[in-house]
């Protein structure tokens, strides 16, 4: 019986000190067009030919990543002007803007 009084008062007193303390978040803003195929970029499911039609040739085509397991799937990489689509096997998982890098002030 002392046990589970003891077990009771303990599991009251964790949960009243997790809602006593301060809690923080940060805001994401994101672009209007937060979709690929909005923003002009390939967009998920579509195949190696379906983007190399629809978008031409890329740039450069990154080496592949994994592929060394059936759990690490091949991950290749196209660069475009601008962006760059990422594909799981032969079909694009995500297209990524390149960053802006903000230039250095000057002293």
């Amino acid at each position: 019986m002392f046990l589970k009084s003891a077990l009771l008062a303990m599991s009251v007193l964790g949960t009243a000190s997790l809602l006593a303390s301060p809690v923080q978040a940060d805001t994401l803003k994101l672009d209007a067009k937060a979709s690929s195929a909005a923003a002009g970029m390939p967009g998920r499911g579509l195949s190696m030919a379906q983007v190399e039609r629809r978008y031409g040739a890329p740039l450069e085509k990154l080496p592949t990543a994994g592929g060394d397991a059936p759990r690490h799937p091949p991950i290749n990489r196209w660069r475009y002007q601008g962006y760059t689509v990422y594909f799981e096997r032969n079909r694009v998982i995500h297209s990524v803007r390149d960053s802006v890098v903000a230039a250095a002030p000057k002293s």
